[in-house]
């Protein structure tokens, strides 16, 4: 039976609000990670949010907390090589894996980073789910297509979170949300819901929020 993809939909006003308190109290910065002996101790439970370059990873995980320079953006392929911990009412975390798809990064830099989130989704019990970002404006590439093909081998379910609708024309981001169920058909990791988010207008934030309240 072939999964069809839905989009998530708005939480009921008592899940909202579940989901919003969640992201009231404290969220901080713990610590970011470079080797697996880094790793804080498996003792909550977290979600990881993974996408390429410039897919508006920081400005989402800033929108969920409402801290605006919690996660820091950077262009800059050296300084993103770290897998960022944050601490959610200090009961949870939320993991902000590195920015993938840099062309210009070093072999030897990609190569270390790959390894470093291979052992990490394979060996962390506490992890509930990973997002796996797509930006609305150009669907699915084939780096996306790459790491979801290491959760499918790392038995970690994933849902997409499509981001910046706002900047992309009716017509088109009906085009990319079809390409993108396609491209989901065939990696059995995925979940069969997709979050649509603009971080900027608030689109989806309180969604993602219950669903996150949902798993933790």
């Amino acid at each position: 039976m072939e999964l069809t993809f839905t989009l998530a939909e708005d939480p009921d006003a008592v899940t909202a609000e579940h989901g919003r308190k969640l992201f009231a109290g404290e969220t901080d910065f713990l610590k970011g990670v470079v080797a697996m002996d880094g790793l804080p101790e498996p003792d909550r439970l977290e979600v990881c949010f993974a996408g390429r370059s410039n897919v508006g990873k920081s400005t989402l995980i800033n929108a969920l907390t409402g801290r605006k320079g919690l996660a820091r953006a950077s262009n800059t392929p050296g300084r993103t090589q770290e897998i960022n911990f944050f601490t959610v009412a200090d009961q949870h975390y939320l993991v902000d894996l590195p920015g993938y798809g840099y062309a210009n990064a070093p072999l030897k830099v990609v190569e270390k980073w790959q390894r470093l989130l291979k052992n990490y989704l394979s060996g962390r019990q506490t992890l509930r789910r990973a997002f796996v970002l797509i930006d609305a404006r150009h669907g699915v590439k084939k780096v996306d297509d790459e790491i979801m093909t290491l959760l499918d081998k790392s038995a970690v379910t994933f849902q997409v979170v499509m981001t910046k609708i706002d900047k992309v024309k009716q017509a088109d981001l009906q085009k990319s949300l079809d390409l993108t169920r396609k491209a989901l058909a065939k990696h059995p990791a995925a979940y069969p819901e997709i979050v649509m988010t603009s971080s900027e207008k608030g689109i989806g934030i309180p969604t993602l929020r219950s669903i996150i309240y949902g798993l933790v």
